[in-house]
């Protein structure tokens, strides 16, 4: 095999010291036409001087000609998984979908055969709601993605979601969603009993209700108001029909206010601690927190995790509380990524602020480059129906539209009956979405936030911003990221760059993390401390399955660690061409 390479050099990048960066300032945020600026700024507590001046240069070698690589069999498997495989083969790198997706697992989709179909359909994530089921059965299912992982080929991270303090769960005992009808009485009851009961739910309340509050469940699924109080029992009457689904949340509302009858609670109850001790012994890679308020109860979970296990574990702060929104970037810049919770902040917030609230979240997690996904009733109808509302496929469609890394179902595919369609939609949507994007150019509408502190973290930063612009400028096929820890890959990310980013890593971890990554297919494979030893053997890998054939042209980003025959270290931007 022969390549050709034309390596981009940036030659005396003059290096500005500044004091700090500021705050992001969501009132007065443009989006503009965005200028790539080579100018690194780093906080206090770097050892340069505001006045200082530095020069930095890429390193620039022109590789013509290489001779093809004498064929001998590569050690160890390809670890690309066997969805991306398949759809890169059929549609190429441009109709490979960037955003991901996640399902919620329950009932409906828990067997062998129905996870292996929606791993088929496009599931990034398997997401586990710890409110419902026992951990018996979370364990099975954990096992079972496991399974198809290592003999399938496919790559879906398990994300494990908390309970948490906050949550008043309903349980009428059947195993799919019920009518409600207006001016039926039921009875909420804290008692706990097999089974179900005409006109009964088990609820967690702890008794902060007042008879004439108003009782809404899932936001507004159906409504009641308290009639009667009986010791932890509320008999209430139905004033708004509706469903209720199996699992379903509710809160309590007086004189037109939120009743907030546990704000002292801790984010982590105990049972939610014994649920993150059973992840970690599962091997999870993700958990999701539970009405996170403020950011100490994201570093102390990330502290615990730490200490005990044994591989890295990101954990997402929920946004779904009026208090989160008020220390939004504190919650963002301590956490791995963020869950846009858009059931339960509708019960906090005015409904119509929900879509201008999606977007200012976006717009931070983008920022300060952490993964978000939206989540909540994206196509609730199909719960019950086999179709979606138009307006849900437009709710979808504009969630694309403003970057989010990923989407996810929940009950539609938890509990309802048209689970694989919902994935389907959501694929067909997002792709549609995202063919328009770059249709129109829209990536280079986004200025970015600084990230980083030190000289060399503002290097990579700056080495990926201006990669992504010369990829999309070039016209090139895909991009090629090296990387032990995804910081690389989820920068490049960050400026959602037209081609799609594969990302070689040789840490499993890390490759699971990045499957939430917008835009990066993490591959698994055997890496060196030869920086072009490991450029060859992707390619080679990757023409060797028929993924790239001659005429492809991808550009590489890489970091060259220091050795005894070359004490520096550098990085570059290589564009080959495969001959």
């Amino acid at each position: 095999m022969v390549l050709k390479s034309m390596v981009a050099s940036a030659s005396d990048l003059s290096l500005v010291s500044v004091a700090g960066n500021p705050p992001l300032d969501l009132k007065n945020r443009v989006f503009g036409s965005r200028v790539i600026s080579l100018g690194f700024r780093f906080n206090k507590g770097s050892k340069w001087k505001g006045n200082e001046r530095f020069n930095f240069k890429v390193r620039a070698a022109v590789e013509v000609g290489v001779e093809r690589s004498k064929s001998k069999a590569l050690e160890g498997g390809f670890g690309l998984d066997v969805v991306s495989e398949a759809e890169l083969t059929v549609k190429g790198f441009a109709g490979l979908r960037k955003t991901k997706l996640v399902c919620t697992v329950g009932p409906a989709c828990s067997s062998m055969e129905d996870l292996e179909n929606l791993a088929l359909g496009g599931m990034s994530v398997a997401r586990l709601n710890m409110c419902h089921g026992t951990r018996e059965w979370h364990r099975d299912v954990i096992r079972k993605i496991k399974k198809l992982n290592e003999e399938k080929g496919f790559c879906v991270s398990v994300m494990i979601d908390t309970e948490g303090s906050q949550i008043h769960v309903v349980d009428h005992g059947a195993p799919s969603s019920v009518k409600v009808e207006e001016g039926s009485n039921w009875v909420f009851t804290a008692e706990h009993y097999e089974g179900s009961r005409p006109f009964t739910v088990q609820t967690n309340y702890r008794g902060f209700s007042e008879v004439g509050d108003e009782l809404v469940i899932d936001g507004g699924m159906a409504c009641f108001e308290v009639t009667e109080k009986t010791g932890n029992d509320l008999h209430c009457k139905c004033i708004d029909a509706g469903l209720f689904l199996p699992g379903a949340k509710f809160s309590f509302w007086r004189d037109g206010k939120l009743v907030r009858g546990n704000n002292k609670l801790p984010t982590l109850s105990t049972k939610d601690w014994a649920d993150i001790d059973f992840g970690i012994a599962e091997g999870v890679d993700f958990f999701a927190l539970s009405f996170v308020n403020h950011a100490d109860s994201v570093k102390d979970l990330k502290m615990y995790l730490s200490t005990k296990s044994t591989k890295s574990i990101k954990v997402l702060a929920k946004i779904e509380s009026l208090e989160s929104l008020h220390k939004l970037e504190e919650i963002v810049r301590a956490s791995d990524g963020i869950m846009v919770a858009r059931g339960d902040l509708g019960v906090e917030i005015p409904l119509e602020q929900i879509p201008t609230v999606q977007e200012d979240i976006i717009y931070v997690c983008r920022q300060l480059n952490k993964p978000v996904i939206v989540a909540s009733q994206l196509l609730e109808s199909m719960v019950e129906y086999p179709t979606p509302t138009r307006a849900e496929v437009a709710d979808v469609s504009e969630a694309v539209r403003q970057y989010a890394d990923a989407l996810m179902l929940s009950g539609e595919s938890a509990i309802g009956s048209y689970g694989r369609k919902a994935l389907a939609v959501l694929d067909m949507a997002s792709s549609r979405m995202e063919s328009w994007n770059r249709a129109e150019n829209r990536q280079s509408l986004v200025s970015h936030h600084q990230l980083g502190e030190s000289l060399p973290e503002c290097i990579t930063e700056q080495i990926c911003n201006c990669a992504v612009e010369m990829a999309n400028n070039l016209g090139v096929d895909a991009i090629f990221v090296y990387t032990k820890y995804g910081h690389m890959a989820s920068l490049l990310s960050r400026n959602r760059p037209n081609p799609p980013i594969f990302a070689f890593t040789n840490d499993d971890s890390t490759r699971m993390a990045l499957t939430l990554q917008w835009g990066v297919v993490p591959i698994l494979v055997d890496l060196s401390d030869d920086a072009e030893s490991n450029i060859s053997k992707s390619v080679q890998l990757m023409k060797s399955r028929g993924l790239i054939s001659q005429g492809d042209v991808v550009l590489v980003v890489s970091d060259v660690a220091p050795t005894r025959a070359s004490p520096m270290a550098f990085q570059s931007i290589q564009v080959k061409t495969i001959i």
